[in-house]
């Protein structure tokens, strides 16, 4: 066999191949969903990292006030918030079929996750509002404890979610024809 095929299947004694170029462009195919959300949830920690950073008050010092960090905060809440309602209603549904932990049961890890990450979320929305209506409250060491408190369950998962999505562990569940009618 020449090096720009690679087998796909045997059946019998003849074997089917595939080029390198179409391999790849398959290969390309199955992790299609890992890849858009590797891009979502690298996102995330960055925005996470970044308001974890200048919690102490260094927010200042990148030109911001305490009301545009604050913002910044809730900004990333509304948008993590809004991912995760994106993909409960309509992404999991379709995975759940095939992937236990996608449901919304005792064997749902992801929903699970999502549940530990609101309540960080929650928790954190109570703190903007506290200090945007008293800015003088403001406590660095409040906010980094706020965050700590979720970080672990969030950036867990957000890791967890991508490699559950690889094409190498699709594969074990579904046909390439099932995650390419997945909604995403």
């Amino acid at each position: 066999m020449s090096s720009s095929t690679a087998p796909i299947s045997t059946e019998g004694s003849s074997q089917t191949t595939l080029s390198s170029f179409e391999a790849a462009r398959e290969e390309r195919k199955w992790n299609r969903m890992s890849e858009k959300m590797s891009a979502f949830h690298e996102w995330f920690k960055q925005d996470f990292n970044t308001l974890y950073e200048l919690a102490d008050g260094s927010f200042a010092a990148r030109g911001l006030s305490l009301a545009r960090y604050l913002e910044t905060a809730k900004t990333m809440n509304h948008h993590l918030t809004m991912h995760h309602t994106i993909e409960e209603r309509y992404v999991f549904p379709s995975l759940a079929k095939f992937m236990p932990k996608f449901g919304n049961n005792e064997d749902g890890e992801h929903i699970a996750s999502h549940r530990g990450i609101h309540d960080g979320l929650e928790a954190l929305n109570k703190l903007v509002a506290k200090w945007k209506e008293a800015p003088s409250t403001y406590s660095p060491v409040e906010m980094k404890a706020c965050l700590d408190d979720f970080r672990e369950v969030l950036f867990h998962h957000l890791d967890e979610e991508v490699a559950d999505l690889r094409g190498e562990n699709l594969k074990k569940y579904m046909t390439l024809a099932d995650v390419e009618a997945l909604p995403i």
